[in-house]
Formats: structure tokens, sequence, C-alpha cells
């Protein structure tokens, strides 16, 4: 059991002490929060009620008794269960939006969110002339939300194997009034589709390989296992999606998916398929697109996965 020392006086007391404390315990980051300093910072102002991004105004500012063993009992959580942050406050960021999270979900930390809607031009370049899109394992709903707002005279299909997960997109999506736009479907991928067909297609579909999940941090074991393994090479899921994605594609359609560092694994699979490698301002390998004309089943193109 961690617990706090009473001489813990201000906010600045307990920043230091964190930091410390999570670098003592080796807690593992990146579920959208990178390092020790953020996460503590964060989770300081958070439970404080206090503005995200201004601490420095009251880091000198003492706690109140009842403040003072709020912190220590998150802190402990934190550190003890090592729960990630955003289960501890039941929510997530993707730049400035807001998503409610907990264990139903992967917490979002998506490269495709950094795509929407500038970094997919000139491959989508207008717009406004998508009508029709789909978020295919869309967990909490982020990044169909993303979609609407990126895309606004889009209609947007949000797709995911997980009743749970559904339920908590079903939240989000009524807390940005999207409801009329964004259509929450229980599919496994394209399953339940039938013949729907879209202007573009973007998936963060599990893609995490059999060993590395046995090697993940516990962090990271507080998620739902579905929304993570991708099988021994990590490329279940995303065998299905190239597979199927012509059939799904309207003509000139774009499909992008995010496969972490599984691009090795992907040419590897595809080698005839003609991959754009998109880069972010994290990754430059980490998402690839293919329009509908590259894609297998069109045009006579016969792709066998090696």
């Amino acid at each position: 059991m961690i617990s706090a020392p009473p001489e813990l006086a201000t906010l600045r007391d307990w920043l230091r002490w964190a930091v410390t404390r999570f670098g003592e315990a080796r807690l593992a980051f990146g579920h959208g929060i990178a390092n020790a300093y953020d996460e503590a910072t964060y989770l300081l102002l958070h439970a404080l009620h206090l503005p995200l991004d201004r601490a420095e105004p009251f880091l000198d500012a003492c706690l109140t008794a009842e403040e003072r063993a709020q912190l220590a009992a998150l802190f402990a959580r934190r550190i003890g269960e090592r729960i990630p942050a955003a289960y501890l406050t039941g929510e997530a960021w993707l730049g400035e939006f807001r998503f409610h999270v907990d264990k139903r979900v992967l917490i979002p930390r998506s490269y495709i969110a950094e795509l929407l809607p500038d970094g997919l031009a000139p491959y989508v370049d207008n717009a406004d002339a998508v009508h029709e899109a789909l978020d295919l394992c869309t967990g909490c709903g982020c990044l169909a939300i993303l979609l609407a707002h990126a895309y606004p005279n889009a209609d947007v299909d949000a797709v995911d194997v997980s009743s749970d997960a559904l339920a908590v997109a079903q939240g989000n999506v009524s807390d940005y009034g999207l409801a009329d736009r964004v259509n929450l479907i229980r599919s496994d991928l394209f399953a339940n589709l039938r013949d729907k067909t879209y202007d573009l297609i973007i998936s963060n579909p599990p893609y995490v390989t059999t060993t590395a999940m046995e090697e993940l941090p516990p962090e990271y074991r507080h998620e739902p296992a579905l929304a993570l393994a991708g099988g021994a090479d990590g490329l279940d899921a995303v065998r299905v999606i190239i597979d199927a994605a012509a059939r799904h594609l309207n003509p000139r359609g774009t499909l992008v998916v995010e496969v972490g560092d599984g691009k090795d694994a992907v040419e590897a699979t595809f080698p005839r398929l003609p991959f754009v490698w998109l880069a972010t301002a994290s990754s430059a390998d980490a998402v690839f697109l293919l329009k509908r004309e590259d894609l297998p089943g069109v045009n006579g193109l016969m792709q066998i996965p090696a």
C-alpha cells in the first residue's frame, strides 16, 4: 500500500511526490499521456476540478485535509493497482475532444485521429464530398465522432463486435449531439453490413501480436483483450478488412487502417498491394491507406495473402 506523508501541503509538493513514486513503481504510460510528470499533473488537476491546461497558478496553493485524502487514495490506486489514469478519471482526450471511457473500451490513442481530415489529402481531397463513412472497430466511438466533425456532410456508421463498447459509444455520441449522424452497429467487422458502401472507411482494429500480448505491462491488462489481440502476427482482423473492403467502398473510395508497428508484417503478407504509409506527428508508418481500385477483387486484381 502506498501512503502519502502528512507533510505534503501544496499542489507542488504533491506533484513532486507523485512523479517520484511513479518512477519508483516503474509505471507504464502510453494511454494518451506519455510520461510521469504529465500524468501526475493531469490526475492532480482533474481530481481538484482545476483547469487541465493551467497548473502553474495553483502549484503553491495549500490543500485541505479532504483533498489530501482524496489524492492519496487516487495515487494509491494508480500505483498499487496499476490502473491507467483514463479509467481512474473516466475520461480520455484526443486533441480537444473529450470522451467517456471505462473498462468496457480501449482507451483512445489513435494515429488516425491526427490525420482527420487534412492528413488524408490529397487522397480524400474534398471533405464535403464524403457522404458515407465507416469507423470499423469503433470502441468508445471516438474516431466515428471525429469523422462526423471532419466530414460535415457524412453519415457515419460506427461498428463494433462488443455490445459493451457500443453502450459506451452511445453515450459519447449523445454527448456530442450526433445521434442523427452516427449510427451504431453491432457487427464482427463487415459481417452485418451486407451491401452497405462508403466513400471512406477507417479502422483501428486489434493488432497486438500474441507474443506482445503476453508481454504487456499491467496497465494494458486492464483493457479488454478483445480490442487488442490481433493473433499470432497481429493481422487477423487486418486480413479480413483488406479482403472485404472493396465490396464496401464506393468508386474512388478510400481505406485507412492503423497497424501500429505491423508495417513489415503487412507488406510481407500482401506484397502486391501499393500501400501508402501516412506520417503523423508521432509515427511515419503506423497507418496505411489504399484506394478502392488497388484492393483485391477490383479490376481483376487478385491478392492472395502470403
